[in-house]
Parts: C-alpha cells; structure tokens; sequence
C-alpha cells in the first residue's frame, strides 16, 4: 500500500498548475505546490497503476464516474489548472502523452462502454438546453446575453454571413431540433432543408414546422449527408456537425459540399477545432462522443483549398464556447431535480465531467472553435467588406 501511494504521489505532484491538496483512501492527506491549496483530489480507492499509465483520461474519467475520484472545489477550474500545466500527465501535449499514446494506440474500449449521445431524449436535453433547443457554441454580443439571446444571436450570425436571398435553397447538415433552418425561412424567404441522423431530433423538427405552418419552405429528412442524391443548393451549412466525421472522411465532406453546392454558391462550417498537436481524448470518445475527431485548424483550410473552394473568411469564437459550456453546466446542475428521476448517478457525474471539462478546454485554448466561410468558384455578389456579418 506505501508502495501505491508513492507511485501516486510522483504521478500527480504536478497535476495542476495552482496548489492542491489530495487525501487518500487511508485517509492521509499530502500538499503539493506552495500557497494554500485551491483543490482537493480524494481517493476513495485506488485507481489501477496500468490504466493510469496506459490511459490516464480514460483512469480518470471512469475513476470520477464511479466515485473512485472526488474533487473538492470548483470543478471546472481544477480542470482549468490541469491545462494550464503543461507538465501534467493528463494534457494530452505533455510529455506523458507521447509516452501514453504508444501504449493506449492498441487499446479498444468496448463498445458495450460506447454512449449514444443524440439518443439520450428530446426530455432531457430540454431541462438544461435553451427554449431555442440550440446544441453548439452561442455568439454573445455582450456578457449579459442569456444563453437563449446568444443562441439566436448566432444563428442570426450564420444567416448574415450566407448573405441569403429570397427564394434561394439552403440545405442544413445536422440541423438538429430545426432552429437555423425554422429562422432562415421565415426571416429571408429561403427554401430550407435540414437532414440529422437523430429520430428525435427528427420528429421535434418536423413538429416546429408544422407548429409555424412552414411546410412550403422547411423541410427535414433524417438521412446522412452522403446519401443526398440530384440535388443542388445555393448555400450549405453545418454547424458542429464535421467533428462526428472521423478522420479519415473528412476530404469526402469537402467533396460532397462541393458535388451538392451550385456554381458561386456559399458555405459555411462551423466546427470545433484543435492546434493540430494534442491527440484524442479517450474518455470523451468512449463515453460521450463514438467516433469523433476535431481537425486541426490547419487540416481544414488544407482540405477547403484543395477541393478548390474559394476561402473567403475565417472567425475564431473560442471564448463564446467557453461561456457557452458554462450556462449549460450550471443549467445542469439546476436541473438535477428532474434530471435523477430518470438518470442514475453514474450517468450525472459522467454527464458534469464532460460539460465541466469541455468549459475548461475551450476557456484554456486547449480546444477552439472556428467558422469558416468559402464558395464554390467566384462569388462576387457578397459585400466588399465584413459589416454585413454583423
């Protein structure tokens, strides 16, 4: 057992980049960093030496879900601290990473472990969502912004870039509850069409429609964007779609944006984005996102430019995903009254390490966020200049 806590104590002693403290299962309690502590790590039981070293995220992850780890203090700051610390063995750019990344490159988490994350229920996404049911980055004007006001300011922001005119086509690439493609037609008179892959996201869709009498303009289809056959629109959008892609599709995204999107036609991604370096995390692809990859910035403009597109503006909003994550988070919180009466407290704990993480991650530039805007050949009926995007 003195043997345990001694491989502990040299594994964590620089975790964070501010003071903590951590108690362990014996109940000893030892102080790392000088300055009083800003953090308690405490350690039910002890974690397994080889997926400490072998996974470090996916040790912690699990060790959080099951109460094996319990942190003392603002939990989205402790996480903070980690990414701040370049030294810690959880970033994934330290350089405990390179060590790791050998090791867990081999490793396959069950499928069994897998959470579907769109399948969860229109109900709960509801109790700590906006009315709007807008699930991607908001777009605050001003730091009093609701939540809901940022979200209808970024959609307003998206619409205003695609410079829309009456009558044009818009097809929306994980439209999700249908908020973009509702706004599109009934502000700038656009023919709307929105595809997901989530029934429930389907069906609530197709219910706003018809609640505001739409079905002119706005249509929804639950299809995959490859299965989009003998069609052409004069804008596409996708926002927080591209990072479900995976790696290794990501030149048939461009390619297909092309194949669908008419001469001089616009598009817009919006997508989560990396500096290209840090590598995937394994808890959050395990647990909350199967088979996700987010490019590095670099990646994208690669692809953009070799499928030919014309790039026409590029925007970071790396900060507005931070606020973003931390409405949701707290709204979360507010809501566990309902939220435990259908979810147990592995679900909950999961669920507030992932938002709280997230928070983290973009607050400390470990994650970004961009939306890029290109066209199809020459486009020269957009303004000269970017005030019409505000």
């Amino acid at each position: 057992m003195l043997g345990d806590k001694l491989f502990y104590r040299e594994l964590i002693k620089n975790l964070f980049s501010d003071p903590f403290e951590v108690k362990f299962w014996d109940g000893d309690i030892e102080r790392f960093g000088e300055g009083e502590p800003k953090f308690r790590i405490i350690f039910n039981e002890p974690i397994s030496k080889a997926k400490l070293l072998s996974d470090p995220s996916m040790a912690f992850g699990e060790g959080y879900m099951y109460k094996k780890v319990e942190i003392e203090g603002n939990l989205q700051q402790a996480i903070e601290s980690i990414y701040n610390n370049s030294e810690s063995f959880l970033r994934n750019d330290s350089k405990y990473a390179t060590i790791i990344q050998k090791v867990s490159n081999s490793l396959k988490i069950s499928k069994n472990n897998v959470q579907h994350h769109y399948d969860i229920g229109n109900d709960f996404y509801k109790l700590w969502l906006d009315e709007t049911m807008t699930y991607s980055c908001a777009y605050f004007k001003t730091p009093d912004d609701t939540l809901k006001q940022a979200q209808i300011n970024k959609v307003g922001h998206i619409l205003k870039k695609l410079n829309l005119k009456k009558g044009e086509t818009l097809l929306d690439i994980g439209c999700g509850w249908g908020e973009l493609i509702l706004t599109a037609a009934r502000e700038y008179g656009v023919k709307a069409t929105g595809i997901t892959l989530s029934v429930e996201q389907y069906e609530k869709s197709r219910e706003r429609i018809k609640s505001e009498s739409l079905e002119d303009l706005v249509e929804v289809s639950l299809t995959d964007y490859r299965e989009v056959k003998s069609r052409k629109f004069d804008r596409i959008v996708s926002v927080g779609m591209l990072e479900h892609v995976g790696k290794d599709h990501l030149r048939e995204y461009f390619t297909k944006i092309r194949e669908l999107l008419c001469d001089g036609g616009v598009s817009l991604l919006h997508s989560i984005t990396s500096d290209g370096k840090s590598g995937p995390n394994s808890w959050i692809n395990a647990y909350i996102f199967p088979g996700g990859y987010v490019p590095g910035i670099n990646e994208l403009v690669n692809y953009i430019m070799d499928s030919s597109f014309q790039l026409i503006d590029i925007e970071e909003l790396r900060r507005h995903y931070g606020r973003t994550l931390e409405h949701w988070a707290r709204n979360f919180e507010n809501a566990l009254p309902e939220i435990r009466k259908s979810k147990d407290e592995t679900f909950i704990r999961m669920w507030r390490l992932y938002l709280n993480s997230c928070a983290a991650s973009f607050n400390t530039g470990n994650n970004s966020v961009h939306q890029i805007l290109f066209s199809k050949g020459i486009n020269d009926s957009l303004p000269w200049t970017r005030e019409y995007m505000n």
